[in-house]
């Protein structure tokens, strides 16, 4: 190989790099002006026309037309860290999107890979021992602080703070500190509600018939997990005269099971799948509260709420006093008029809070309610795992950190470490600039007062441009989201700076049928 085609391979392998980057860098720059308090919104339009507003980094990020394989990757990890901790998504692709930039650029001056690679993860490690050890612990459900932590995280919306910690205190701590619960599982918003928050269930249905009850008290809720309806049985079985009997037979089954659901007071059924009619007019007369297509997870939490057990269609042919053992109660259930939903309350199961989030239009519900959910994820990693000055400022204290730490590494390590340095400088950056302040120098600013004072709490106030402490000012973060948001942004940069070439898949399906029908082994043809 000569020396012109050795160089030429490097050059191409280089522009894999930086078509990566690029793609990287364009993710994030479409989410970057959304943070911070003065952050703004961007505007995302289908192919119908249908339009969705946000400044949620995960919404944005999801919706987003992507085609650019680096970018789905992190795009990808985005979505893991909002399912992880619900938050914290906008400062993972900002950060990776700044790491991944730096290496490239350590890489082009002829930095290794590797030690770029090492020298990130060397950062990553040490920046997360710093947040550990700035951890804040939550004292409990009353603590005030996470008042605050809904308020940052809803993005400075009062009544939805006000409503997520209410919802909060009614579920409980030990509910909470259930790693299986979601806070934000019980949020829901709707054009044309009220703010509320309520100890009990709402199930996104109409009740099945105009004419059965609209409100029931002492509730007796029987569970279905299957249709409400006899046994299918095969067109060509019914032409002989044992599956005829058969189905007759099990039509008698059938309504032999409806009247054993009359019989013991049962007064809301709540079915997986369909409702045959005659079903409807039995449990109609019976003033019966009857929801057909019931999603799983509804199910599920009525099941919780009222301590019913889910019964197959089956089970209803075992006798009254079993079926007994599968029935839940509740205090309350009625139909909601305005919003066509049916409302469970206080059951006697285990407690259930739900959080009803109003807005003027439906586009705007669907904005209030990601930021409900954005809120509620937020104050319950907070109780998990403590909190953290919030603004910018830890991700500054962390680099801090790394500087001191950058003389007691040798070897070309060192330049992969200043990529996190360079990247945990980049939220604070990004917040000052949103706000309309120079960002090189309050970041510089922040490092100035935090050495100065000893204080890994200051920041800056985006309404006066003034270094402050974000402790004093409620401005505080979920330990968890921000060192999930780190792990993610080391991730992604370790991904895509290790590609050095980009292949294009063949596409097995079009492959086999472009292939030739005989065997190759006959035709003494192989490809290798």
């Amino acid at each position: 190989m000569s020396f012109q085609d050795n160089t030429q391979e490097v050059d191409e392998k280089l522009a894999a790099l930086i078509t990566n980057s690029n793609a990287i860098r364009a993710v994030a720059s479409a989410v970057e002006g959304t943070i911070g308090p003065k952050g703004l919104d961007i505007m995302l339009v289908d192919r119908f026309g249908e339009v969705t507003i946000t400044n949620d980094g995960v919404t944005i990020l999801k919706q987003m037309d992507v085609n650019h394989p680096a970018a789905k990757i992190l795009i990808n990890i985005a979505k893991a860290q909002q399912e992880e901790v619900g938050d914290g998504t906008t400062t993972a692709t900002i950060m990776a999107g700044a790491m991944v930039s730096e290496g490239v650029g350590q890489i082009l001056r002829g930095v290794p890979v590797a030690k770029v690679i090492e020298g990130i993860k060397i950062g990553i490690k040490t920046a997360q021992k710093t947040l550990e050890y700035n951890a804040i612990p939550i004292t409990g459900i009353d603590d005030i602080n996470l008042k605050n932590i809904a308020l940052i995280a809803g993005r400075e919306n009062e009544d939805i703070a006000e409503l997520v910690t209410k919802a909060a205190k009614l579920v409980g701590e030990e509910k909470l500190k259930d790693k299986n619960f979601k806070l934000k599982d019980i949020i829901m918003a709707r054009a044309g509600a009220e703010n509320e928050v309520f100890l009990g269930l709402i199930i996104d249905k109409e009740k099945l018939n105009s004419q059965m009850p609209q409100e029931i008290s002492d509730t007796r809720v029987l569970l279905i997990d299957d249709a409400l309806e006899p046994e299918e049985i095969a067109p060509e079985a019914l032409r002989t005269e044992a599956g005829f009997a058969r189905y007759l037979a099990m039509k008698e089954e059938f309504k032999e099971n409806l009247k054993k659901i009359v019989d013991l007071n049962v007064n809301l059924v709540l079915v997986d799948k369909g409702i045959n009619d005659e079903a409807e007019e039995i449990l109609t007369d019976a003033g019966v509260i009857a929801l057909e297509r019931v999603s799983r997870k509804d199910m599920e939490k009525v099941a919780e709420h009222t301590g019913a057990r889910i019964i197959k269609r089956l089970g209803l042919n075992k006798p009254v006093e079993e079926i007994q053992n599968y029935i839940g109660r509740a205090e309350k259930v009625y139909e909601d008029e305005k919003s066509k939903q049916l409302r469970i309350v206080g059951g006697k199961g285990n407690p259930m809070a739900t959080v009803m989030v109003g807005a003027a239009t439906e586009e705007i519900a669907g904005e209030r309610e990601r930021i409900a959910k954005d809120a509620a994820s937020s104050l319950q990693a907070a109780i998990l795992y403590g909190i953290v000055p919030g603004g910018g400022s830890i991700e500054i204290a962390m680099s801090r950190e790394l500087e001191k730490q950058r003389a007691k590494i040798k070897g070309m390590a060192a330049y992969g470490l200043d990529c996190v340095i360079l990247a945990l400088k980049k939220p604070l950056a990004q917040i000052v600039y949103n706000s309309g302040y120079n960002p090189l120098e309050k970041v510089e600013e922040v490092i100035y007062t935090q050495t100065e004072k000893d204080m890994n709490s200051i920041g800056i106030n985006c309404e006066n441009g003034e270094v402050a402490d974000m402790v004093e000012l409620g401005v505080l973060d979920p330990a968890r989201v921000k060192s999930y948001a780190l792990k993610a942004a080391g991730e992604v940069s370790e991904a895509i700076l290790r590609i050095n070439t980009i292949i294009k898949k063949r596409d097995d399906a079009t492959a086999a049928q472009k292939a030739p029908q005989e065997s190759p082994i006959a035709t003494g043809e192989m490809d290798f």
